[in-house]
């Protein structure tokens, strides 16, 4: 209790700077310099009605909305009486939630880990059930939410040893907090291990793999891949970088240099991971002399068209299935990389940096079924593009091998709405 508290006043005193980085950031980004009130947890009546029993989950930005959707969807067909809630904490992620559900749920910020924040939200929203998707863990929202008797699910949680080598620094803060959660549903046993380590008792643990691979690609998806692939040029070579972060982009593109001079028809696509990097990255693009399109502007793509700019919010996918190669960012730099089975699930051979601890549990599966690529460098990257797109056999074999990958590792959703079930009896009714 005595570092829950701590923890607390050096939040409160921490606020000054939270906001000055909201002014910040909100120049890149101008949806961070709106509903500033939400993330105190202060919310309009007439905006934000308060709710009864409400599911409550939160993803903290696109990549965890993502993966939540179809979780969130099954629940809304299961449970159509019970009003649903969903929290993100970036403008991103909020634009993805209201894209993606519009007003089939209700969504505001998460507030700030302060606890008269998270008393008032709690009072306004009134959930039934919080289910936390991956390693959310914020004390004072787990604290409080159990406090009122809700149970707390961490739901396709992962936690890296580099990170739970952080936790420890704090465990008398940790400690606590995990006794608190109702049910860990872990992607992988040594997932699961970590959490015990850091407290988490046996009892509340269940290793559910990761729902990564419950990706639902349907037919009207691949048609629009398929149309994408015909304006960017059917015959020329498309290799795609997706999820890009700082400091990657410039090794993307000297990678392409060793592509082009292979194949100087070859189109790069040039996705960043965040819309605020989306300039600075165009800029970079033409001061390197490349000419470039711009996907937001639909900005025609021709022979002379060297790099399309992936600047919109919810076609990776689409773009993922446009592509013969994908790069899966945040893998170069040290960030822990992003979701490969994307690719994978779209038919297009994925390669990675070293840096994928975020998902090390699906990175060792693949690579040890021989579907993921790695490489260190961007001599490394430019070469193995080149080697795939001369090798249209390999290519395909690997397009094959990593579709039947991601088939036969689904079904964690459905383990994981199996547990969600125990918490909500009421779910009997609707079946």
């Amino acid at each position: 209790m005595l570092a829950r508290w701590i923890y607390s006043l050096v939040f409160y005193l921490a606020v000054p700077a939270l906001l000055y980085r909201l002014h910040k950031r909100a120049k890149l980004n101008p949806g961070y310099a709106l509903r500033k009130a939400e993330r105190f947890g202060r919310y309009s009546t007439s905006a934000t009605p308060a709710l009864t029993q409400c599911v409550w989950i939160h993803t903290v930005s696109v990549g965890e909305f993502i993966a939540a959707q179809p979780l969130i969807e099954k629940l809304l067909a299961e449970y159509p009486h019970l009003p649903m809630l969903v929290t993100t904490m970036t403008p991103t992620g909020s634009d993805r939630v209201r894209a993606a559900l519009g007003e089939r749920v209700h969504h505001v910020y998460l507030p700030y880990d302060l606890p008269g924040a998270f008393q008032r939200f709690l009072k306004h929203f009134n959930p039934k059930l919080l289910v936390v998707m991956e390693t959310e863990l914020w004390p004072n929202m787990i604290h409080y939410t159990s406090r009122r008797g809700v149970p707390v699910i961490i739901a396709n949680a992962r936690l890296s040893a580099k990170s739970a080598q952080g936790y420890k620094k704090v465990l008398p803060l940790v400690r606590p907090m995990l006794r608190e959660v109702s049910l860990v549903a872990a992607q992988s046993g040594p997932d699961g291990e970590r959490f015990q380590d850091l407290g988490l008792p046996p009892a509340s643990l269940q290793v559910t793999g990761t729902i990564k691979f419950d990706l639902n690609i349907d037919a009207n998806l691949r048609a629009q891949a398929q149309t994408l692939r015909e304006q960017w040029g059917k015959a020329r070579p498309v290799f795609i970088a997706a999820s890009t972060h700082e400091g990657e982009d410039e090794q993307v593109l000297e990678a392409y240099k060793l592509v082009h001079e292979a194949f100087p028809e070859a189109l790069l696509v040039l996705v960043p991971r965040h819309p605020e990097r989306f300039d600075a990255v165009a800029s970079l693009v033409q001061q390197q002399g490349w000419k470039l399109a711009r996907h937001s502007q639909a900005e025609p793509v021709n022979e002379a068209t060297n790099v399309v700019l992936g600047d919109t919010m919810g076609e990776l996918l689409k773009m993922l299935g446009a592509a013969d190669i994908a790069f899966i960012g945040g893998s170069l730099e040290p960030v822990g990389g992003h979701n490969m089975l994307e690719s994978l699930a779209m038919g297009t051979p994925a390669i990675t940096g070293p840096h994928v601890f975020n998902f090390q549990m699906v990175a060792d599966l693949l690579e040890e079924m021989e579907v993921l690529e790695t490489i260190c460098t961007p001599i490394g990257l430019g070469d193995e593009v080149v080697r795939l797109l001369k090798d249209e056999s390999t290519r395909q074999q690997l397009a094959e091998r990593g579709l039947a990958v991601v088939s036969a590792n689904r079904g964690a959703m459905d383990r994981l709405l199996d547990l969600i079930r125990h918490y909500l009896p009421a779910a009997s009714s609707n079946k």
